[in-house]
């Protein structure tokens, strides 16, 4: 479902999704404000019921067996937003972790998060990395979340990485290729996205996951992220499953 469609519009879902699912998935939460907007309510309230639909959505996920899930929580941009709506989206940082990791963790979920930490409060680091100390070892599904992150700024960090080795002989710079680059991202250790899926009917990446995302498959849901649910993401399924992936190639031809 691409279409251009007001976010309002009602989605008509499938009963559930039965097919193939793609390994990664990465998802662009959008639209909380417009969301709360809508209704007359503070745009706080849309963060809050966002959180909701994180649980829903890592709920999905560990349903249909798909093994990462990266969320794009926190964007290096959304620093220029007013200060309480950082904080306050900071404060729901804090107590979904507080709140959602015991759960996580005994569900087999491992939790790493993706983006730079140089910025972020002294709380808040402590809480992520005992997050991911915590479920270190879980294997059922990879939840990767994007927390001060940008794509941008990533690939940016990933080649001072890689100079400062060069500078100390460890790196020959023909040596440099685009698996050395990978290897120096954030997402090192992880598949590239099959699937992103963007919420609001917006139609860009805005700086998520650029360098992964050059052969993942895009689905644009009419829907704010407030009310994503397993049913809109059963629609993204869907839709993943009528794609043909040739990574630069070209189909295969049938024998019949």
């Amino acid at each position: 479902m691409t279409s251009h469609q007001d976010p309002r519009t009602v989605i008509v879902e499938p009963a559930g999704f039965d097919g193939a699912v793609p390994r990664h998935v990465g998802i662009i939460m959008d639209g909380n404000g417009r969301w709360a907007a809508q209704r007359g309510l503070l745009r706080s309230e849309g963060h809050r019921r966002g959180v909701e639909a994180v649980r829903r959505t890592v709920q999905a996920a560990i349903d249909r067996g798909i093994d990462y899930l990266t969320l794009f929580s926190f964007s290096s941009e959304n620093w220029s937003r007013p200060a309480e709506e950082v904080e306050f989206l900071f404060g729901l940082l804090r107590l979904f972790i507080r709140r959602d990791l015991a759960d996580l963790h005994r569900q087999g979920v491992k939790v790493v998060v993706i983006g730079g930490r140089e910025r972020l409060p002294r709380d808040i680091l402590a809480l992520i990395e005992e997050a991911e100390r915590l479920t270190a070892a879980n294997g059922r599904l990879q939840l990767v979340v994007a927390f001060n992150y940008g794509s941008r700024n990533e690939i940016a960090r990933a080649a001072q990485r890689m100079a400062l080795e060069v500078r100390a002989g460890a790196l020959d710079p023909e040596a440099i290729d685009e698996s050395m680059v990978a290897r120096h991202l954030d997402t090192a250790a992880i598949p590239d996205p099959d699937l992103i899926i963007r919420t609001s009917g917006e139609y860009r990446l805005s700086n998520f996951l650029l360098w992964q995302a050059a052969y993942a498959e895009l689905v644009f849901l009419p829907v704010f992220w407030p009310d994503f649910d397993a049913k809109a993401f059963d629609v993204a399924l869907e839709e993943y499953a009528t794609r043909v992936r040739r990574f630069g190639g070209v189909a295969a031809r049938s024998s019949a």
